[in-house]
């Protein structure tokens, strides 16, 4: 596929500096930039890069006003981040329209009472229980299984060894990588007096709401009553654990290696960074942005505020510790030292005193 920056720019509704006819055929980070390719400069820290880049058009803001020569063709929007990722988008459709596949493999196994939509793919050694509602446009990959009573919406991809436990609810356009299991057993056993632990039958569900992206090696456990649900927009990272009953809202991004714990709610538009921890039967806040390795136990119910630390504080005082932090070995040896002064003062103190006496 190639294109001119001309074409290019009409579509984005950007304006261009340089070379309206010079070509692109791929897209590159703009310090692996090559002739030929297509980059973007979106944080200023990377801008010695488009001196030196050899990507034959860059996207950059509008604003953007260079400070040494370059070689590459501009072309100016208002957000260029935004611009890149709506390509890449387009670049993604086109390269799955080429490879696009349907029908069921011979080797798979589809229930006869599974509904299976048009222009579906259910590729080998993929597994298709009782009951299923597979919807138009899904493409359900190698060795993956969905079990009895599920229901997937339209456009939803599975990738290789998706493991998708009975009575799940899948919405549209969700997109589940390779390995990650929804609907294993919530966590539950009730401890007993000879101190052993009997299992509890966790009968709910989970449900993925439409647009919703999870990552590999990711875990969504069924609740033990009710649902776990992840609301739309959502997007989870690799290695995550989401226990039983829990709810992540709309358009929250989880960070890799987070778990968070049953019952838990996380409020709409939050964010929570790599291996955050949070506690059971709490609710967060629309808005909240937990820094990561911090740890949460109590409920926050201010929105838009962001956390950091184990166990977590607002992110200003956070700050102000950690400058502390690096030289507490300096305050330690201080404080030795005038603990020792302060003996050597209190015992000639003594010493006086009783010196006076006599």
């Amino acid at each position: 596929m190639q294109f001119t920056a001309k074409q290019i720019s009409e579509f984005l509704d950007g304006s261009i500096d340089g070379n309206p006819d010079v070509a692109v055929t791929e897209l590159s980070k703009i310090e692996d930039g090559k002739t030929g390719s297509l980059s973007f400069l979106s944080n200023p820290k990377y801008e010695n890069f488009l001196y030196s880049t050899q990507a034959s058009v860059v996207i950059v803001s509008k604003h953007f006003a260079p400070t040494q020569p370059y070689t590459s063709t501009l072309i100016r929007v208002d957000n260029p981040y935004s611009s890149f990722t709506i390509l890449l988008d387009k670049y993604n459709e086109a390269v799955n329209a080429q490879a696009a596949q349907s029908g069921i493999d011979k080797l798979a196994f589809v229930h006869p009472t599974a509904k299976i939509g048009k222009n579906v793919f259910i590729d080998a050694f993929a597994y298709v229980s009782e009951n299923v509602t597979i919807a138009d446009g899904c493409k359900i990959n190698a060795q993956t299984f969905v079990g009895a009573n599920s229901k997937i919406g339209e456009n939803s991809i599975f990738f290789p060894g998706v493991k998708i436990y009975h009575n799940s609810v899948i919405g549209n356009r969700v997109t589940i990588h390779a390995n990650t299991v929804i609907g294993s057993d919530g966590f539950g056993f009730a401890p007993q007096k000879d101190g052993t632990y009997n299992k509890i039958p966790q009968i709910g569900n989970v449900i993925i709401e439409d647009d919703v992206e999870i990552g590999a090696n990711t875990t969504v456990d069924r609740a033990t009553m009710g649902s776990t649900i992840v609301k739309k927009g959502a997007k989870i990272d690799n290695l995550i654990q989401i226990a039983h009953n829990v709810e992540i809202g709309e358009n929250t991004v989880l960070a890799a290696q987070s778990g968070i714990s049953g019952s838990t709610k996380i409020g709409p538009n939050s964010v929570v960074g790599g291996q955050v921890g949070i506690a059971g039967h709490l609710t967060l806040a629309k808005g909240t942005q937990i820094g990561a390795q911090a740890g949460i136990n109590f409920n926050i119910t201010e929105e838009n505020k962001q956390w950091h630390g184990s166990p977590a504080q607002p992110l200003r005082n956070w700050m102000r510790a950690s400058v502390i932090f690096k030289h507490l070995p300096d305050v330690e040896k201080r404080i030795n030292a005038l603990e020792e002064e302060l003996k050597r003062l209190t015992a000639e103190l003594e010493k006086n005193t009783i010196h006076n006496e006599r």
